[in-house]
């Protein structure tokens, strides 16, 4: 099991935002995922602020490989 980073908190906000109510294990589950997903994009981020020989991870890089995962 990861450790989790993500509120149980900011996921109940989140999907409260459909208007419905929210189980436990649906916020456990969104903050795992997302979570993940997170993890993957910084590790591709990463690659591009190296390949650009900074040491540095900028919006830019985020965006990058926001699109790169695509």
């Amino acid at each position: 099991m990861i450790k989790r980073v993500l509120s149980l908190n900011a996921m109940d906000k989140i999907i409260r935002e459909t208007g419905l109510r929210v189980a436990d294990d649906a916020k456990e589950a969104l903050a795992d995922i997302l979570q993940e997903k997170a993890k993957e994009l910084a590790l591709t981020a990463k690659r591009y602020a190296e390949h650009a020989g900074r040491r540095t991870i900028t919006a830019k890089d985020i965006q990058l490989a926001t699109k790169d995962q695509e």
